[in-house]
């Protein structure tokens, strides 16, 4: 089932978060390496632990073994990729009984905490979730996205952050300012062009107004 209550969308900052999958087969192998992209300490423990799983670089432990109930309230966020609803059911109800977050893998009723596909360029992250709905149509979406999504859009991002410092250390707020002529498709044309110094112009134009 899908999940029927609105999701609220959020960016979590993982750097150092200890975070548990539970499940070593390769769904959970892509879980953890997202985790570790964030740059999250991520532990593993499975009843089998497969290739997928003991090819993810940077995992902070794998043991093969049980998930022991009650463990789940050791860490900040925990995915359950076990394969196995009655597993899955347990790491959900330890979680939810410690306030920890939980993602259960293509288990919808059983996550406080949904994955979306994710398209990233840079400081860039565009997210899509369907609510669990159908994780094929975000993926399929997250795939449209990526195509425009070239490196153009991180150094937009990065001028666009330099104007905003330039603005605080000014003492003027960021949010009086009109961004809009520095942004759009034919700002992201000037820079893959080669043309950075049009473009930054642009953006310092915005701070004059």
């Amino acid at each position: 089932m899908p999940i029927e209550a609105p999701v609220y969308p959020v960016g979590l900052v993982m750097r150092g978060k200890r975070c548990l999958v539970v499940g070593g087969g390769e769904v959970a192998a892509r879980k953890a390496t997202g985790l570790v992209e964030a740059e999250a300490q991520v532990h593993v423990v499975a009843e089998e632990v497969r290739p997928a799983m003991t090819q993810v670089r940077g995992l902070a432990s794998i043991e093969e073994r049980r998930y022991r109930r009650g463990e789940a309230a050791g860490y900040w966020l925990v995915v359950a990729a076990t394969g196995d609803p009655s597993a899955n059911q347990a790491v959900y109800d330890d979680g939810e009984a410690a306030g920890v977050w939980v993602n259960s893998a293509d288990d919808p009723g059983r996550c406080s905490l949904v994955l979306p596909a994710v398209a990233r360029q840079g400081p860039v992250s565009v997210a899509i979730s369907t609510s669990g709905y159908s994780p094929a149509l975000a993926s399929w979406l997250k795939g449209h996205v990526t195509e425009h999504l070239g490196p153009e859009v991180a150094l937009l991002a990065e001028l666009l952050a330099a104007a905003r410092a330039e603005l605080r250390g000014s003492g003027r707020s960021t949010e009086e300012v009109d961004w809009r002529p520095a942004l759009g498709w034919d700002m992201l044309d000037l820079i893959r062009q080669g043309r950075q110094a049009e473009a930054k112009e642009r953006v310092e134009a915005c701070l004059s107004q």
